[in-house]
């Protein structure tokens, strides 16, 4: 075969290689691009490649025929060829597949030194840019300013002469010891800051939550001196700066000396100096390892662990003494931990050893009423603002308060007055001693603290606001909210809708509750739950009406498990009781006044029945500039409403009925129209008048506790002032209509808003169902009920039986008492002699609010017909020893 016919063999590989090299090259890329012909060896065309050779050839030639084409194919052939030329070989080009995206151990050694040098660069930035901060800006402190409504200065508090910078010399050893032991035991070591706390806070950071970590005492200055605790990430970088300076610039004695002399101790207390001053009366070097250590324990935080108390329901004085005991005992314990006291010194200090500290000097420059209105006004301004105690502190606040002077002057005249004709501390030393007064008054139209009472003053050493106080219960001035949420929502008898305080409920002494599936409620003892009245009248059935006006027990007691215990919270929480003031059990006794609400809120509750149903928040400041600067954010809270006004406006007329006919007729004396309710406890530890006008709505209470003991307890109140016991219709409504009668002694005598009777009658289970019959006339006498036989007449004196009047029964006729005794709740009672007939119209015992001790008087002959329909005119006979009011 001729050797031109002869087909030479392939190069292994070759077809592919020979086909890339064969395909048109671009031009201008040398002669050898340009031939478009297989490339052999000079010694023979023929002989086979070897296959690396062929594959690299190609590699050459793909990437020489690619260039610049810009199809991607460079960027595929460099996946799996030899690293480019880029200043971060990321993707790799020297991996292929997913290999290409792990970064090697240069990149990942290279990025992280990197970031170091960053931080550490701007770390020397913000280190060189920032100053020291000047210990004495603290001291620069100025005046809160606190004016009456009308714009007058009520007092001007805080200020810059309580501080004084002393060196370390004269901080005790003691001192140095419970602070470093207690917030920073590697401060003689530390540089500055706490790495673990900044991790603390960067994680916060990413949380979304607070920025705030674990400080040292370097720290703790550094932010003391900015007069800034706000938890922001600019100002806690810029501490962190300040910070590693100071630990690397200053001497140790000089931080701790600072922070020291700057930290916030409660009493306008800057600085150990002035701290030892105001606590202990005496100068920071004289301080013993006790007091020491209870100072260190308030820079916890004043507002928790100052025993004086601080702002908010859980900084009580009680609470705070509490805490403050805990944590002096705790800073005693670990400075034997951390080595800077010896087991023989820390057993020296027993709990009983707590320090006593000196009165206030704040307090005494605010005596009387002055200081409980300051710091109801200051709650306000911090809570509003989101203030800190230590920024208030700082002064420079000029604060309208809402308090009327004449209305406090007048407030402040009742209760003494009252408390100097009722109470006799040297003649009664074991009754009349540790008898206390709060009350509080509030504009319908506004919700505005118009005057409040808090006790005998700061000035008395008396630190408890007892307007604002919570823990005294109410009693039976909580009847109203179950009786609106029964006439709102209405009880499982009653179809879903509102009931009529017409409804009928047993009102026997000792009857059985029974819950919602109609089942008797179990006592302790395993035997049904009996409710007792204060007294052991056998009412029989009575309406809702004449329940209120008399407090009886029994009807509420059932009522609330009718309506349900939830609605009940729901419309007291609408009015503007606050649900941590509520008792949460679900029992009877939650309708009769467990929960203990402070006397403002009370107030601000029952403003909304006078305002038609309208709540509005109370609120006790109206204005307020910073530095000259007005601060947005005090005007006056909107109204809400809480319930329909039909609603608001029966449940006005029922408490109109109290103070007419009921238990609260000492209040009649105020001679323009009122409604409100009579509240008192078992065992006669708290007595309540809460009442309104169209115009102030005013809350009294009247409790017994010791301030000065440990657990403050209420103490029963039984024979103090000489009497056998004190309830609601007594001293605290006499105090109210004194108030009142000054109070609105310019004001125009308004009426409450005229109502229809709204609401179904759903009588409780067991009540007697009327007979149909013909509405009696002024001439016909009234018909009998199903309960009776026959007519019953008018009760009259019977020369037999028990006296008329019992001992003590103040404004008792013994004539109307013997025939409501002879009629009874049966015969001239509810069911025959009730509200129209036998009750306050035709002659039935009006008098004996709140167990007979109020008095009142009897009922005058009228038309039975002359009653608004929901609006029964008095009580039903047979009301001789007075309401179970609690």
């Amino acid at each position: 075969m001729s050797e031109h016919r002869r087909k030479p063999p392939q190069p292994q590989g070759g077809g592919r290689a020979s086909s890339r090299r064969a395909a048109p090259q671009r031009p201008g890329r040398g002669a050898e691009a340009g031939r478009g012909v297989p490339t052999a060896s000079p010694s023979g065309p023929y002989a086979e490649q070897p296959s690396q050779g062929s594959r690299a050839d190609a590699r050459r030639a793909a990437q020489r025929g690619s260039g610049g084409r810009g199809r991607g194919g460079g960027a595929a052939a460099r996946g799996a060829g030899r690293p480019d030329k880029r200043l971060i070989n990321y993707p790799r080009s020297d991996r292929a597949g997913w290999k290409r995206f792990v970064p090697s151990w240069k990149l990942v050694s290279g990025t992280v030194l990197g970031f170091f040098a960053v931080i550490v660069a701007g770390a020397g930035i913000g280190i060189a840019m920032v100053g020291t901060p000047d210990p004495n800006k603290t001291a620069e402190a100025q005046n809160n300013v606190f004016l009456w409504a009308d714009e007058t200065q009520m007092v001007a508090t805080g200020g810059s002469m309580n501080r004084q910078i002393v060196g370390i010399d004269q901080i005790p050893l003691s001192m140095q010891n419970a602070v470093i032991a207690a917030e920073n035991e590697s401060f003689d070591t530390d540089k500055g800051v706490d790495p673990m706390g900044i991790v603390r806070a960067v994680w916060n950071m990413a949380k979304g939550g607070s920025t705030q970590g674990g400080s040292t005492i370097t720290q703790q200055y550094v932010k003391n001196n900015f007069l800034d605790s706000e938890q922001t990430l600019k100002r806690k970088v810029t501490e962190l700066f300040i910070s590693i300076r100071l630990g690397v610039t200053e001497e140790k004695d000089k931080v701790l000396a600072g922070y020291l002399n700057t930290a916030y101790y409660g009493r306008d207390a800057y600085g150990i100096q002035a701290a030892a001053r105001a606590y202990f009366g005496k100068d920071s070097k004289d301080l013993n390892p006790s007091e020491s250590a209870f100072l260190a324990s308030v820079l916890k935080g004043p507002n928790l662990y100052n025993p004086d108390g601080g702002i908010g329901a859980s900084a009580t004085p009680e609470a705070n003494t509490e805490r403050a005991k805990q944590r002096w005992s705790w800073v005693l314990d670990r400075q034997v931990q951390v080595g800077r006291m010896s087991k023989e010194e820390r057993a020296k200090y027993k709990p009983e050893d707590f320090p006593a500290r000196v009165e206030s000097a704040q307090a005494r420059g605010m005596s009387g009423q002055i200081g409980y209105m300051v710091e109801t006004a200051k709650q306000y301004v911090m809570k509003t603002k989101d203030i800190s105690a230590e920024k208030m502190a700082l002064g420079g606040y000029r604060i309208k308060t809402t308090f009327q002077k004449p209305k406090v002057d007048a407030l402040v005249k009742a209760v003494e007055d009252t408390r100097n004709d009722f109470l006799d501390e040297k003649k009664r030393p074991e009754l009349d001693t540790f008898v206390q007064f709060g009350a509080a008054s509030v504009d319908v139209k506004t919700g505005a603290i118009v005057a409040l009472y808090g006790g005998p003053g700061w000035d008395q050493k008396y630190f408890s606001n007892n307007a604002n106080t919570i823990g005294v219960p109410v009693g039976s001035t909580w009847k109203p909210y179950v009786l609106a949420a029964a006439m709102k929502h209405g009880t499982q008898n009653s179809n879903g809708e509102g009931v009529s305080v017409d409804s009928k409920y047993m009102a026997d002494d000792l009857t059985v509750i029974k819950n919602r599936q109609g089942r008797p409620l179990l006592a302790a003892d395993g035997k049904p739950f009996r409710q007792k009245n204060e007294s052991p009248t056998a009412f029989g059935y009575v309406t809702l009406n004449e329940a209120m006006e008399k407090s009886i027990n029994v009807p509420f007691a059932q009522l609330v498990f009718d309506v349900g215990h939830t609605k009940v919270r729901e419309m007291a929480k609408s009015t503007g009781i606050l649900e941590d003031s509520m008792d949460k059990n679900n029992n009877a006794s939650f309708a009769l006044g467990t929960s203990t609400p402070s006397a403002i809120r009370m107030a601000d509750s029952y403003a909304t029945f006078a305002a038609s149903g309208t709540h509005r928040e109370p609120y006790s400041v109206s204005e307020v500039s910073k530095d000259g600067q007005p601060l947005s954010g005090f005007e006056a809270p909107k109204e809400q409403r809480a319930m329909d006004s039909d609603v608001a406006d029966n449940v006005t007329k029922v408490l109109e009925n109290v103070v007419k006919n009921g238990t609260g007729t000492k209040v009649k004396k105020l001679g323009r129209p009122a409604a409100g309710k009579t509240g008192t406890t078992d065992q006669n530890k708290s007595a309540w008048f809460v009442g309104y006008t169209p115009e102030l709505s005013t809350s009294v209470a009247l409790f017994r506790t010791d301030p000065n003991s440990a657990d403050k307890k209420l103490l029963s109140m039984n024979g103090v002032g000489g009497t056998d016991s004190i309830h609601g219709g007594d001293i605290p409504a006499v105090i109210w209509t004194e108030y009142m009668r000054e109070a609105l002694k310019d004001a125009p005598v308004k009426d409450f808003p005229e109502v229809e009777a709204i609401g179904v009658k759903a009588d409780s289970s067991g009540a007697p169902s009327p007979t149909p019959s013909a509405v009696p006339t002024p001439s016909t006498p009234p018909l009998p009920s199903p309960s009776s036989p026959s007519p019953t007449p008018s009760p009259t004196p019977s020369k037999g039986g028990k006296p008329s009047c019992k001992p003590g029964e103040l404004f008792c006729d013994p004539s109307t008492a013997a025939g409501a005794a002879n009629g009874g709740a049966n015969n001239g009672g509810a069911n025959n002699g009730g509200a129209n007939n036998g009750g306050a119209n035709n002659g039935g015992v009006i008098g004996g609010a709140d167990g007979g001790n109020d008095g009142g008087a009897t009922g005058a002959p009228s038309p039975s017909n002359s009653v608004r329909p929901g609006r029964p005119g008095g009580v039903t006979g047979g009301w001789p020893t007075g309401s179970p009011d609690g």
